[in-house]
């Protein structure tokens, strides 16, 4: 298992990856006191299948250029509902209806939220 800071380190690495190709409502939770094998939650709202792809792909490349090792990947075939799995952060890379229908935030609502830092929006965006 990595350490939490490794964990916090992906994270950003994933949102800043899921901001560049346009993913919207971002959202970590650390999840690690119910599930000890995984620290970080990050669910990502894509507009369509296509964008979802575009983000599942984008967060792909980034991590795994960084140096993370991907252990699974499912769901991309259809871009519904995109699930990469790197140890201790889980992207779960949505179509917005599947975000609402499956509704991981109630699930996991006892968990506590982990900050993200995004870069700022460019003047005039």
């Amino acid at each position: 298992m990595q350490s939490p800071e490794t964990a916090a380190e992906m994270l950003q690495i994933a949102a800043r990856a899921a901001d560049a190709k346009g993913g919207e409502d971002l959202l970590a939770l650390n999840v690690s006191e119910p599930l000890p094998l995984v620290d970080i939650f990050l669910l990502v709202t894509g507009n369509s299948e296509r964008n979802v792809a575009a983000i599942a792909d984008e967060i792909e490349d980034q991590l795994l250029e960084a140096g993370h090792r991907r252990v699974r990947r499912e769901g991309r075939a259809e871009s519904r509902w995109v699930l990469l799995d790197f140890g201790d952060l889980v992207v779960h890379v949505f179509h917005s209806e599947e975000r609402v229908y499956y509704g991981l935030e109630r699930l996991w609502k006892d968990c506590p939220v982990v900050p993200i830092e995004l870069p700022a929006p460019a003047a005039g965006e």
